[in-house]
Parts: C-alpha cells; structure tokens; sequence
C-alpha cells in the first residue's frame, strides 16, 4: 500500500513540473524498472555489430535506438540507459576498427536520444560506462580512470539523471570507474557481470559489494552473464555482505534472458553457443514473471535486463509488479494479463489456455531433439594480465587466429 502511495506521489509531483531522482524513488520503497539489452536487440535488427559491440547506431541510425527506447518506456521501464555500452575510445578503436566517429560524439548522441524519449514518459536518463580494453591490457590506474573521465565529461555536459558503472568482470576496475564517477556529484550505481564465484580475481560477491560501496556506490548489484535467478543469487549474497559490514546500499539486478544452468564463473560468453545461437534458451514472459517476484522478494527494487531482453520480458517483468508500483504499462493495453486476450481466439483449445494456471506450468518444447539440453562451456581460464587477453589498435592477425584455434582445440579436447 505504501508502494502504491508513493507511484501516485511521483506522479503527482510530476504534474507540477517535478521529478523523483534515482535515490528519492529507491528511498521512498518504489520499484525502478531498468530497460533491456539494446546490444543485442539491436544487433538482431541490423544496427550492431557482434565482435566489437560498439554503439555508434546512436549516430548512423538514431531512429533505431530512438524507436527501441519507446517500446522499453511503453513496457513499463523508468529508466532509459543511454546506450553508450562500450562508447570508450579504447574499445572504439580496438582491434583494426576505424570508425570515423568519436567516443564523444557516440556519447552525446546517445544522452540526446535518452532524454528524448524519458521525457514521454515517468524516466529518468543514465549514462553508463563499462569494462575497458585498456584495463584487460594492464595499462596503470590512471591510465584506466582517464578513459572514464573522457566520458563522464559528457554525461555531465548532458545532465544525465544518474551514472552507472556496468559490466565490470573485475571488482579492481569497477571501483575505479566509480571513484572517477562520484566525482561527478551524481548518483552512482555500480553492476558487475559476475555469478556467486565472485569476480574473475576469485573476490566473492560480497566482498565485491562491500568494496563498491565503500568506493561511493550507492546502488550495486549486477548485470548480464548469467541467467535472471542465479543473478538474484548473486545480488542477495552481496546484500548480506553488505548488511554484515555494517554498510548501506540500494540493490539493482539487470541480467541475461537465457537460461544459463551449464555456465562457470565466466559466465554465458564461455557457452559454445555465444552469440549466435543462444536463441534455445531465451527465457518467456513467464519466466520474466517469477524472476521479478524473486527480486523484489529478496529485497532489489532496481529491476531490467540486458543481453537477450526485448520489450516484452520488460512488460512481463511490469505487470508482475504492478500491484506493488500501482499500475499497467502502457503496453499491456495490447496484453491480456496471462493470455487473457486467448479468450478471443477462434480456436476452442487455444481459449482453454487463457489462464494463469496454464502458462506458470508450461514446460517449453525445444523442438530440437538431437539437441543437448546443456552444454560444456569453454574454460579456457584465463584473465586480465593473461598474454591472450592483450588488445591494440591493429586488426587481429593471421598468427594470432592461428594460435586461438589451436587452444580452442586444445580446450575442447581436454573438456
């Protein structure tokens, strides 16, 4: 009741020209919805390229991101990210990629397309910055930080809401990008692609949270690599980190939509089937549903998605939680609350499935039946300081190919 209370505040003072931060919502109890995996959705669509996974649609094809943020804000998410994943000019130039586009201009264009659209709607604008080529290569501290300073310039020239610091592998890096975004005055969240091992270091989630907060991070959590329960897993031992050290913190959890049972501490990017055939395992609108209730259950209030999300699982995740936020996104105007709309089908046997019972005790069908329900990922074990993990600026060499197919031979036969 209190929840409901505090939507229909926001609201409120929304019509007088006022809006909520980040940490007023989160205090007040509210439920945030994060958005989807604009990476990956928009990979599928033709804008991103899969390899290097920059984001430059933001200028070539603005229309696209501009059209995706509108259907994440019409499924119930109040916060547009601005999509500025791997926007570092490190990443930009990595790897014999030569766009003629600056990280700057990718940054800003993406902070325009975000207060655009959250200006439709109850959102609030994020800038994000993640995990560097520069940091996997060993370059020094300041190195690193000046990397994240180029973009929170930005940020702050555009006013963004909040600033999160996302898809860190290692806690080390993650502090960092924190310490250089307080500097910013803004609300900081800060999100690793972690599971319960810990970071690729071996620090446990907890002792990654306690080390986040303590950086200047007052939302953490985590976001992509693994699957939407075991990332609750995850986020709850880092709230009881946390708690334990006598520490205070918001909980934020923005994972995967494919189900990843099989995976090891690296996470869905060591599966065979990453990226282009992870479609097996995509999790349905009702699975989106019980991941949602599991969050907020365990105390997140910050609830999205990333890689492999699409509107609809963001929809589902809403209407789940729409007793506790006070109401429907507006998407459901087209979603019969648990197939309710089947009851219009013309076929008989299609309406007997137009209830709750029906679709929480689906068990999908594959329809691949020489197809394996699991898979064994490739460990190849190694990390930042690892000579394999070296980036530079030239394209990937003939050599260099070479020596990555035999150790994935050699990984696969010792598998």
């Amino acid at each position: 009741m209190i929840s409901k209370w505090n939507c229909k505040f926001t609201r409120w003072k929304m019509t007088l020209g006022q809006k909520f931060g980040i940490l007023e919502r989160l205090n007040a109890g509210e439920i945030v919805i994060g958005d989807g995996g604009f990476v990956f959705a928009l990979e599928k669509r033709g804008y991103v390229k899969a390899g290097p996974w920059t984001p430059e649609a933001t200028v070539t094809h603005p229309e696209a991101v501009r059209q995706l943020h509108r259907e994440f804000l019409r499924a119930g998410a109040n916060v547009m990210q601005a999509f500025t994943f791997y926007a570092s000019d490190d990443k930009l130039e990595n790897r014999g990629q030569a766009l003629k586009i600056t990280g700057a201009q990718i940054n800003e264009a993406a902070c325009d397309l975000a207060r655009e659209v959250a200006k439709e709607g109850d959102a609030l604008v994020a800038g994000g910055v993640a995990q560097t080529p520069s940091y996997l290569s060993c370059k020094s501290e300041t190195e690193v930080k000046a990397i994240f300073k180029k973009q929170l310039d930005v940020f702050v020239k555009k006013n963004v809401d909040f600033l999160i610091a996302e898809y860190f592998e290692h806690v080390e890096e993650a502090g960092w990008a924190v310490q250089v975004l307080k500097t910013s005055g803004k609300p900081v969240a800060a999100s690793l692609c972690i599971g319960p091992e810990g970071d690729m270091h071996g620090v446990s989630p907890a002792e990654c949270a306690i080390r986040l907060v303590k950086a200047g991070a007052q939302i953490v959590g985590v976001n992509c690599h693994f699957d939407p329960l075991t990332c609750v897993k995850t986020v709850k031992m880092m709230k009881e980190g946390v708690e334990k050290a006598g520490l205070k913190a918001h909980y934020m959890v923005q994972p995967l939509a494919y189900h990843t049972p099989d995976c090891n501490c690296q996470g869905f990017i060591d599966l065979p089937e990453f990226p282009f055939a992870l479609e097996p395992r995509i999790l349905t609108r009702w699975d989106m549903h019980q991941y949602a209730r599991e969050a907020y259950n365990a105390g997140i209030h910050y609830i999205g998605g990333c890689c492999g999300y699409e509107p609809y699982h963001i929809r589902a995740v809403s209407e789940e939680l729409a007793p506790e936020r006070g109401f429907l996104p507006a998407a459901s105007e087209k979603h019969g609350l648990w197939g309710a709309g089947l009851e219009m089908h013309t076929k008989p046997w299609v309406r007997a499935r137009s209830r709750r019972e029906y679709w929480e005790n689906i068990r999908p069908a594959s329809g691949r039946p020489k197809c394996p329900s699991l898979s064994t990922p490739e460990s190849w074990g190694v990390t930042k300081g690892h000579s394999d993990l070296l980036q530079h600026k030239e394209a990937t060499s003939t050599q260099e190919m070479k020596h990555v197919l035999e150790k994935q031979k050699k990984v696969k036969s010792s598998a």
